[in-house]
């Protein structure tokens, strides 16, 4: 047999440690309707194509969806020909949906919060109109170790995105199947592909604090190459008995 050749290896590890991810976390049941949050960004535009492959496999049968939001006040510019094009080319069906928000109705959240939060309800809106009972977002493992170490620094709190999470009050499961997923693989698989960027002209994206938080991921592992890994254990390695309890919790504990 030749030897794989770079890109094959590359997309074997993806797909390993996105199947490893689906398996582990129970992200995908037989008769599952999916839909993807399809910005335009690498991260979706890779879970569309793994997701749109998987299916086409006989064990479980389930279909996929992909929606592109459109934030009608936000100046985020959308090749919409492109990203239909793409999904179809795929074989998966493609819905565009509008909708905006008013910053000044909330002046305790920020910007980015709203925004984020209405493309949310939006997916939440189409997924019910498309019979779907899971929305699938793009998120990698990098994005889910950035926000724990967010929540913990700004929020006070040690959480973070989970792979699944049941929404009882919406009947809907959001997976996000590309959790042990590298973001690295990610650049180098879109650089294969070609991916074709969206332009960004967002007004609020420089009060985020996620480019920060990645700088300090980089450096956490070039102390240790592990540090990663090391941090997602820690979230099923919880040692309770070693940590802090105030007075007044120390009976439930």
């Amino acid at each position: 047999m030749g030897k794989l050749t770079e890109e094959a290896k590359l997309m074997r590890r993806i797909e390993q440690r996105f199947m490893k991810g689906i398996v582990q976390y129970g992200l995908i049941e037989e008769g599952d309707k999916i839909l993807v949050g399809l910005s335009g960004g690498k991260d979706s535009l890779a879970l569309l194509e793994l997701l749109a492959r998987r299916s086409r496999i006989y064990k479980p049968r389930f279909s996929v969806v992909a929606v592109h939001v459109v934030m009608t006040n936000i100046a985020y510019e959308s090749d919409m020909d492109y990203l239909r094009t793409y999904a179809e080319g795929l074989g998966v069906p493609f819905v565009r949906y509008e909708t905006s928000f008013d910053p000044s109705t909330d002046n305790r959240k920020s910007p980015c919060f709203l925004c984020s939060w209405n493309r949310r309800k939006a997916l939440f809106t189409v997924a019910k109109e498309q019979g779907c009972n899971k929305i699938a977002l793009g998120h990698h493992m990098d994005d889910i170790l950035e926000t724990l170490l967010m929540n913990m620094t700004f929020q006070g709190a040690f959480s973070t995105m989970p792979p699944r999470l049941v929404m009882r009050k919406f009947d809907m499961t959001i997976i996000r199947p590309m959790c042990l997923v590298h973001e690295s693989d990610l650049v180098e698989m879109a650089a294969l592909r070609g991916y074709r960027k969206q332009i960004k002209n967002c007004p609020y994206e420089k009060d985020s604090h996620r480019s920060e938080m990645k700088d300090v991921l980089k450096r956490l592992e070039a102390m240790n190459p592990e540090a990663r890994f090391s941090l997602w254990s820690s979230m099923n390695n919880v040692q309770a008995d070693l940590l802090p309890v105030e007075v007044g919790e120390q009976e439930k504990v």
